[in-house]
């Protein structure tokens, strides 16, 4: 009889492991279908995404700075970005992977942006016509002068061969140059590459910058400001109301008291309380660009020497500025209202 109930348990315990295992297998491939069930759906969803948000057409321009509207059927997969802005707001909304070409930093990308710029073929040299056309771009987007005939020649040219185009507008397409044409620039950055929200956000965030400036400042007197970069012979080429710079400090309530290029007396005789003085990549350094001021014995009564007042300020911050239009704000509220730093 013992012999019977321990065969019986046996017998039980074999069909309970069974079925344990049965069970097991059924839970994973339940789950290997959920996953792949879920892959599938995410798939169709940005499937579904892209069909939805394509085509979009934008406004560029070709070499006469007339209007040009081109369609874009999918996002660009083979971009060719030339020039600073062009290309770090391609990183900043994403989209280094898709940049087969770079070329003319004036400086180092932005911190951010440096794991993903490192993966990209940079060229120290701008890549000749042939070049460009040999990596079979779709998209090329860049300054104005890369159109230049005797550069990479008008839009039409590419767009003949399918090969769409985006000048930002304030690198000499349009005047004045604005906050406006730099957010619009990011916008059209985002409709392209079908991230709307990315691109929104960050021109949320530098119109919410603006408007918490003006709110912080509107009791307060007006400082005399100049935007300037220094050239030869003691004449200076001024950033006035339709620079970006200027944009930024009129909107911010700096008095911009130089309106056109002036020299070493008229600046003088302006007396600004506030200078701010450019400088960009090889051809005028950081030092260089406040020291020529600062140390000049002529300059020694102004305002802004005598209250160490004299800020550099880059290139890229106040021309054509992209994604650094944030640091362009930054910088010359910094400048203006020391005591708003790091607000």
């Amino acid at each position: 009889m013992k012999r019977i109930i321990k065969k019986l348990s046996i017998f039980i315990l074999i069909i309970f492991l069974v079925n344990l295992v049965g069970c097991r297998n059924d839970n994973s491939d339940s789950k290997e279908s959920n996953t792949e069930s879920t892959v599938v759906e995410k798939n169709e969803s940005n499937k579904s995404n892209e069909s939805s948000h394509y085509p979009v057409t934008v406004t560029t321009y070709n070499w006469a700075k007339e209007p040009v509207e081109i369609t874009f059927n999918e996002a660009p997969q083979r971009v060719v970005a030339i020039y600073q802005s062009a290309i770090e707001t391609l990183l900043a909304l994403d989209q280094g992977d898709k940049i087969v070409a770079a070329s003319y930093l004036d400086d180092p990308v932005k911190e951010e942006f440096k794991e993903s710029f490192d993966k990209i073929k940079y060229y120290k040299q701008l890549p000749t016509k042939e070049e460009i056309l040999a990596l079979e771009p779709d998209f090329i987007t860049s300054w104005y002068s890369l159109f230049a005939e005797k550069v990479y020649g008008d839009v039409s040219f590419w767009h003949e061969r399918d090969i769409n185009t985006y000048i930002q507008q304030n690198s000499g397409v349009k005047s004045p140059n604005t906050l406006e044409n730099e957010y619009q620039d990011i916008i059209n950055m985002g409709k392209i590459f079908n991230v709307e929200d990315k691109a929104n956000k960050i021109v949320k965030e530098m119109k919410e910058q603006i408007e918490k400036a003006k709110e912080s400042v509107k009791s307060k007197e007006k400082v005399k400001t100049v935007i300037l970069e220094v050239g030869k012979e003691g004449q200076y080429r001024i950033y006035g109301e339709d620079s970006i710079g200027g944009d930024i400090a009129t909107q911010v309530g700096a008095d911009l008291v130089a309106k056109k290029n002036i020299g070493m007396e008229d600046l003088i005789n302006l007396n600004p309380d506030v200078i701010f003085t450019v400088y960009y990549g090889d051809s005028i350094d950081r030092e260089e660009a406040v020291n020529s001021i600062m140390d000049n014995p002529a300059l020694g009564s102004i305002s802004a020497v005598k209250n160490d007042r004299v800020n550099p300020i880059v290139l890229s911050e106040v021309y054509a500025s992209g994604i650094r239009t944030m640091d362009g704000i930054n910088t010359i509220i910094e400048g203006i209202y020391p005591d708003m730093k790091g607000e």
